[in-house]
C-alpha cells in the first residue's frame, strides 16, 4: 500500500467515521485500480489461492487459460472474506500474493526433483560409488569444538576414557590455573624475550613460528622448522590407521652421520649436526640427556620440547590425537624419538607440578602403540590420583582392555584403594557408594594379593612408626616373596613411583588399618593366604622378565647426576681425550684447567662445556701458560 492511499484513507475517517473493515475494502479496490492503471499491459495476475492447490505438473498453457475465468469469482469471494473478518483486520493485497508466486515458481516441481534424484543415483551406480550416509564433519576453519570431537571419537570407534582433553595437555593453562595468568604470562615473555645475541642490530628477532601446536607451545626465537622429516600412512586396519616417520631424501644421511658420532662418543659431531640441521630428533635427545645428567633440567626440558615440536609439524594430515583412531608402532626406528620425547616431556611436566597435563601427556602415550613399549600403564594411575582424577582412574581400570585385568597389577590394585578412599572421603550423600567395595577392602585384598610391597613402602617411603615393626614380623608379611620375576620388576616400579603417596598421614593410616585387618583374619583362616597366591601365580606366570625393557630408574623422581670426570672425555673429540689431564691432577689445588685445551676446538662444544657447574675459565689461565712454558 502507497503513502498515497494510506493518507486519503485517514482523511477519510477523519471526516466520516466508518466501519474499520469497509475501510479496509476500499483501500484494496483503489490499491487495485491504482495497479491497473499504473500497467495497462500487464498480464492478467493468476488468483493468489491457486498457490494452495497441488495441481503443478498441469502445462502452463492450460494454467493460463484459467486465470481470466477465475479471477472475478476470487475477487468475489475475496470481499466476502474481507467483510467476514471481525474489526480491525486487514485482508492481504493481490500484490503481496503476486511476490509469494514467484517465490512458489522459484522452486521445482517435486517431478523434477525426483528426476533428478533418480538421475544422479544412476550415475553413481555406473561410477560404482557408494551411497554413504552422510557424517557430522568440522566446519569453522577446521577448528572443532568440544562437542563435535567427541561426535568424532565415538565415530572413530574408539574408547572415551583415552580421548586427550587439548586444553589440559599444555602446561601453560594448568599454570595459569594454579598461579593466575599474569605470572605465567611474565614468565613466557621473559622466555621469548631473546638476549643480545639473538639480536640483530639491536631489533629484535620476529617470530618464526607462527603455527600453534597441540603439545608445546615454541618461543620465536627458535629456528623455523626444516621439513626434515614427514609422516607416512603405512596401513590402514578396520578404523585405525598405522602411520610411520620418515626422513626426506635430502636429509637421509643425516641419521648416518648421528650413528656414527654415537659410536665414537663425540659429542662434537652431534653438535654440528645440530647446528646444519636444528631440529634432528635424535641429536636432541642426546643433548638434553646430557643436560640432565649435568643437572640443566630447564635446558633439558627445552630440547625436549624442541624435538617435539619438530615431530608434531610432521604429523599426517589423517593423524589426529583428539580422534584416537592411530597407532605409531614403536617398531619402527624413526619412531622411537617420538616415544622417547613424549614419556621425558610427562616426566618434566611431573616435576613442575602440572600432574592433569602429565595425565594427558601418558593418555596420549599409551594410545600411541597398544603394546605399550614405554611403560605408560604403570603411571598412569599415579599422575590420575595427583591431578585427583579418582572417578576416571575407577573407569579406566574397568573400561581399558589389558591381557591381564587391571587390579592385578600391583600400581593398580593399591591405587584403586586410595582412589576409593577419597571418593568416600569427598562424598556428600554416602548411599552413592554403597553397592561398592570400600576402600578398606581393596586396600585389605591389595595386601593379599601382593605383600611384599608392604615392606618395601615402609622401606622406601620411609614409614618410621613403630608400629610398623611390630606389622612387618608377622609370618605373611614378613617373608613375602614376589614369587616371578616380572612381578618383582613391576613391584620395584611401583614402589619407586608411588612412594610419595606414602607420606601422606590419611594414607599411611588407612594402609595400617588394613595390614591389621589382613593379620586379623589369616589367623581365622590361613587358607585364605594360598587362595591369593594361587591368583598371584597364574596371573604372573611367567619364568622371564617380561618387563626388563623398562627401567626403574626411569620413573623415578630423582635423576642421577654424572660426575665430572665422566662427562669430559664426551665433551671433547676422540682424539683429544688423552691430552686431557688425569681426575688426580684436576682434584689438586694446583690442577690446570680446560682453558688450555680451547684451542682448535669447536666453539659450540665450548660453549656447552661452560655450562657445567665444575668448569671454571678464571684466573688460572696465566698459570697454566707458564707452567706450560717451563715443560
Amino acid at each position: 500500500m502507497s503513502g498515497r492511499l494510506v493518507r486519503r484513507v485517514l482523511q477519510q475517517r477523519e471526516a466520516s467515521p466508518q466501519d474499520p473493515a469497509e475501510d479496509a475494502l476500499v483501500v484494496v479496490e483503489e490499491e487495485e485500480e491504482e495497479e491497473e492503471a499504473g500497467s495497462p499491459t500487464r498480464v492478467a495476475a493468476r488468483n493468489p489461492f491457486d498457490l494452495l492447490d497441488d495441481d503443478d505438473d498441469e502445462p502452463e498453457e492450460d494454467k493460463e487459460d484459467e486465470v481470466h475465468t477465475d479471477q472475478t469469482a476470487s475477487y468475489t469471494e475475496q470481499k466476502q472474506y474481507v467483510k467476514k473478518k471481525p474489526n480491525g483486520a486487514v485482508p492481504e493485497t493481490n500484490k503481496k500474493s503476486k511476490k509469494k508466486k514467484k517465490k512458489g515458481k522459484a522452486e521445482p516441481p517435486a517431478s523434477t526433483k525426483s528426476r533428478d534424484e533418480k538421475s544422479l543415483d544412476l550415475i553413481l551406480e555406473d561410477l560404482a560409488i557408494e551411497k554413504r550416509p552422510m557424517q557430522k564433519s568440522v566446519h569453522q576453519n577446521d577448528r572443532a569444538t568440544g562437542k563435535e570431537i567427541e561426535t568424532i571419537e565415538m565415530t572413530a570407534g574408539t574408547s572415551s576414557v583415552l580421548a586427550i582433553d587439548p586444553k589440559h595437555l599444555k602446561a601453560e593453562n594448568e599454570m595459569r590455573r594454579i598461579f593466575g595468568s599474569k605470572v605465567v604470562d611474565s614468565l613466557e615473555n621473559q622466555r621469548n624475550m631473546p638476549g643480545t645475541s639473538r639480536q640483530v642490530r639491536g631489533v629484535k628477532r620476529a617470530g618464526l613460528n607462527p603455527r600453534r601446536t597441540l603439545l608445546v607451545s615454541p618461543p620465536g626465537f627458535w629456528p623455523a622448522w626444516d621439513k626434515s622429516m614427514s609422516m607416512d600412512l603405512v596401513e590402514t586396519k578396520g578404523s585405525l590407521n598405522y602411520f610411520r616417520y620418515v626422513y626426506d631424501p635430502s636429509v637421509s644421511h643425516v641419521q648416518e652421520l648421528f650413528e656414527a658420532a654415537k659410536s665414537a662418543n663425540d659429542l662434537n659431531a652431534i653438535a654440528a649436526i645440530l647446528a646444519k640441521y636444528p631440529y634432528h630428533p635424535d641429536s636432541l635427545l642426546t643433548f638434553a640427556d646430557l643436560f640432565k645428567y649435568s643437572g640443566e633440567h630447564q635446558s633439558s626440558a627445552d630440547a625436549v620440547e624442541k624435538c617435539l615440536f619438530a615431530l608434531e609439524c610432521a604429523w599426517h594430515p589423517l593423524f589426529n590425537p583428539l580422534q584416537g583412531n592411530y597407532q605409531l608402532k614403536y617398531s619402527h626406528d624413526l619412531n622411537k624419538p617420538f616415544f622417547t620425547a613424549l614419556f621425558s616431556h610427562m616426566k618434566n611436566l611431573d616435576r613442575r607440578g602440572c600432574h592433569r597435563s602429565a595425565l594427558e601427556a601418558c593418555k596420549f602415550l599409551l594410545s600411541l602403540d597398544s603394546d605399550d613399549p614405554k611403560g605408560a600403564l604403570f603411571c598412569i594411575d599415579y599422575f590420575a590420583l595427583r591431578s585427583q582424577q579418582y572417578k576416571w582412574l575407577e573407569q579406566f581400570a574397568e573400561e581399558y582392555q589389558c591381557d591381564n585385568s587391571l587390579w592385578l597389577f600391583p600400581n593398580f590394585s593399591f591405587s584403586l584403594a586410595i582412589a576409593r578412599f577419597y571418593l568416600e572421603r569427598d562424598a556428600e550423600d554416602v548411599s552413592d557408594h554403597a553397592d561398592k567395595s570400600t576402600a578398606v577392602d581393596l586396600m585389605k585384598q591389595a595386601l593379599m594379593l601382593h605383600p611384599l610391597v608392604l615392606s618395601k613402602i615402609v622401606d622406601r617411603a620411609p614409614l618410621k612408626d613403630s608400629s610398623w615393626t611390630q606389622i612387618l614380623k608377622n609370618g605373611f608379611f614378613g617373608p613375602a616373596k614376589p614369587g616371578s620375576p616380572s612381578l618383582e620388576h613391576v613391584i620395584n616400579i611401583y614402589v619407586e613411583r608411588h612412594c610419595i603417596m606414602w607420606r601422606f598421614p590419611e594414607l599411611q593410616n588407612l594402609l595400617k588399618e588394613a595390614a591389621l585387618l589382613v593379620i586379623e583374619s589369616l589367623k581365622h583362616d590361613s587358607r585364605e593366604a594360598q587362595d591369593w597366591a594361587c591368583v598371584r601365580k597364574e596371573a604372573f606366570s611367567s619364568e622371564k622378565n617380561e618387563y626388563s625393557h623398562l627401567l626403574v630408574s626411569d620413573f623415578s623422581d630423582t635423576t642421577p647426576s654424572l660426575p665430572p670426570e665422566e662427562l669430559r672425555p664426551f665433551m671433547v673429540g676422540p682424539g683429544m681425550a688423552h691430552d686431557m689431564p688425569p681426575v688426580e691432577q684436576e682434584a689438586g689445588p694446583e690442577r690446570i684447567h680446560a682453558p688450555l685445551e680451547v684451542a682448535g676446538r669447536n666453539a659450540a662444544m665450548v660453549f656447552l662445556e661452560s655450562l657445567l657447574p665444575w668448569v671454571n675459565y678464571g684466573d688460572n689461565r696465566h698459570d697454566g701458560n707458564d707452567q706450560h712454558d717451563d715443560d
